[in-house]
């Protein structure tokens, strides 16, 4: 048996406990959003929701459910802190550089409440590492307020799609580079535009094509959003099978990736981006 389900068994004593068998599945999720120092952990019974933003323009949201967890514990309602997700993520890739193929780390991990620090335990072949990160009082995140009902476009697309668009990018061009999205009822649906001081170029993907699987759009809008602040969602796009893309009434970009999972769970990434420009053709 696993030295971990024997390592400080006494749960009771935090608000928050998780373990799972594979820990490389919490790592590869918080890597997608790992492309700012700090984040925000909410742990509620419905799971974890790890939150990164940058200038108050992007967010991006790793949301773990319970379910793919072999204990969760949340005595709270909702438990919130801040902590340093650099640290995090070298903390939990600490057995990256030994790993055998097929094998992975299994993890506990637990916060003890306002001012404790994150305990974790990793075990490998009956190596036990335990980590302690500093946490800090959470602030606020942005809130986009984003609903069904606001939303005037969707677009459900195998991630490649967009993967190899967004790796053409020249996001160091001169100038602030701008990707303006096109999308429409009418020809040419979907278009993506890069728009910088050398150059303009335009990709039109047809709505019937075999990387859109749903198409849903009620009128013609074009947005532009800086390339820079795009870049982080790269990181998320290489891991996901599926991007689900939507915009509001507001010009605010959604990005919802769903990545499967080594043991088939299937999470979610969101990014949300603030509009640069934006213009209503009627």
């Amino acid at each position: 048996m696993s030295q971990l389900s024997h390592h400080d068994d006494n749960n009771e004593d935090y608000p928050l406990v998780i373990k799972t068998e594979n820990a490389n599945t919490v790592l590869q999720l918080l890597r997608a959003i790992n492309f700012s120092e700090m984040a925000t952990v909410i742990g509620s019974p419905e799971g974890l929701r790890v939150v990164v933003e940058e200038g108050k323009c992007i967010q991006a949201s790793a949301f773990l459910q319970s379910q793919m967890f072999q204990e969760y514990h949340s005595q709270d309602d909702v438990v919130t802190f801040k902590i340093n997700l650099n640290v995090l993520v070298e903390c939990l890739n600490i057995f990256g550089g030994s790993s055998l193929p097929g094998v992975a780390p299994s993890l506990k991990m637990c916060y003890g409440g306002y001012g404790s620090p994150l305990s974790l335990v990793l075990e490998e072949a009956s190596v036990l590492t335990d980590c302690n990160i500093r946490t800090q009082e959470a602030d606020d995140t942005l809130e986009f307020n984003f609903c069904n009902t606001s939303v005037v476009n969707k677009i459900v697309m195998r991630s490649e799609c967009l993967r190899d668009i967004f790796s053409e990018f020249d996001y160091n061009c001169c100038g602030v580079p701008v990707l303006e999205i096109l999308t429409s009822p009418d020809p040419p649906y979907f278009r993506l535009s890069t728009i910088s001081n050398m150059s303009t170029s335009d990709t039109d993907i047809p709505k019937d094509s075999d990387m859109i699987e749903t198409f849903s759009c009620t009128k013609t809008m074009r947005q532009r959003y800086k390339l820079a602040l795009l870049r982080p969602s790269i990181k998320p796009l290489t891991i996901a099978q599926k991007v689900l893309l939507r915009t509001d009434e507001r010009g605010i970009l959604c990005l919802q990736f769903m990545v499967k999972m080594e043991d088939n769970h299937i999470c979610f990434v969101e990014f949300f981006c603030c509009p640069e420009e934006e213009e209503e053709i009627e």
